[in-house]
C-alpha cells in the first residue's frame, strides 16, 4: 500500500500527527496505529527526499509510534492478557495528543484576539498625579456664616428675578405700541373730533406705563405725519390734532 502525504508546514511532530489523524477521519481515542505510523514515516521520508532538515523531535515520535505498533502486534500469553486487559499501548499517546490540542486551540484563540486587537486603538495613559497629589479642599465654616451666606444667596436670587420680570415687562410693552396706534385712530374716528386732549387718549391716567406708551405712540404718529401736537405752556395740556390725511382715512 502507498501513502500520499502532502507536504505542509507543521510546528512540530504532534502537529503533524494530529493532522494525519484528522485527515484520515479517525477518532483520537481509537487510533489505527499501524496506518498512522506508516503515513508518519512516509512523511519523514518525503521530507528527507526534499532535503528538508528533520528535527530530532520528529524522529523521537517516529520511534515511539513504531514501539506502540510493535507492542500492539506482539502476541501475549493468556496470563498477561488477563493482567493487562485494561492497558492500551496508545493511552499515553492519546492523553498527550488531547493536551496538545487543548494548548493549540488556546494558542489559536490568542492569535485571533491579537489580530482583532490590531484594529482597536487605546487611549494613552494620562498623568493623574495632579489630581492625586492635590486633594479636594474643605471649607470649614460655623453655623452663623452658613446662614449669612445662604441669606445673601436668596437676596441675590430675588433681585435677579425682579430684573428678569422688569425686562420681560419692557419687552411686552414694546410689542403693544401698534395696538396703541390703532386705539388712538379708532378713538378719533368714533368721536369724530379733529382735536383731542392728550389725557383723553389715556386709558388710566394713574398708570405710568400707559402714559409713557401713549406719549411714545403719539411721537410715532407725528413722525408719520398723521397727527400733530400743540402745547401752549410748559407742563400745560397737550392738544393732539388729526391731520387732513388721517381724517380722510
Amino acid at each position: 500500500m502507498t501513502y500520499k502525504v502532502k507536504l505542509n508546514s507543521f510546528e512540530g511532530p504532534f502537529d503533524l500527527l494530529v493532522y494525519l489523524i484528522e485527515n484520515a477521519q479517525m477518532s483520537i481515542y481509537d487510533i489505527e496505529i499501524s496506518e498512522i505510523t506508516s503515513q508518519y514515516l512516509a512523511y519523514i521520508d518525503e521530507m528527507k527526499e526534499n532535503n528538508v532538515n528533520v528535527s530530532a523531535d520528529f524522529m523521537v515520535l517516529a520511534a515511539e509510534l513504531i514501539q506502540i505498533k510493535t507492542r500492539m502486534l506482539l502476541p501475549r500469553h493468556e496470563e498477561e492478557l488477563e493482567f493487562l486487559s485494561d492497558e492500551d499501548p496508545r493511552s499515553d499517546l492519546v492523553e498527550r495528543l488531547i493536551e496538545y490540542k487543548k494548548f493549540k486551540m488556546v494558542a489559536e484563540d490568542f492569535q485571533e484576539r491579537a489580530i482583532l486587537q490590531e484594529d482597536i486603538f487605546e487611549k494613552p495613559k494620562e498623568d493623574l498625579s495632579y489630581y492625586l497629589d492635590n486633594p479636594d479642599e474643605q471649607i470649614v465654616v460655623d453655623e452663623e456664616q452658613l446662614i449669612r451666606a445662604f441669606s445673601l444667596f436668596l437676596s441675590k436670587r430675588t433681585r435677579l428675578e425682579e430684573v428678569r420680570k422688569h425686562y420681560t415687562h419692557v419687552a411686552r410693552q414694546k410689542q403693544s405700541v401698534e395696538a396703541k396706534v390703532g386705539h388712538i385712530r379708532k378713538l378719533f374716528r368714533k368721536l369724530k373730533k379733529k382735536t383731542m386732549n392728550f389725557k383723553e387718549l389715556l386709558v388710566d391716567e394713574k398708570d405710568n406705563y400707559d402714559v409713557v406708551l401713549t406719549f411714545s405712540t403719539l411721537l410715532e404718529l407725528i413722525k408719520e405725519k398723521s397727527f400733530d401736537a400743540d402745547q401752549k405752556s410748559t407742563y400745560g395740556d397737550i392738544e393732539v390734532i388729526a391731520l387732513e390725511g388721517e381724517k380722510n382715512e
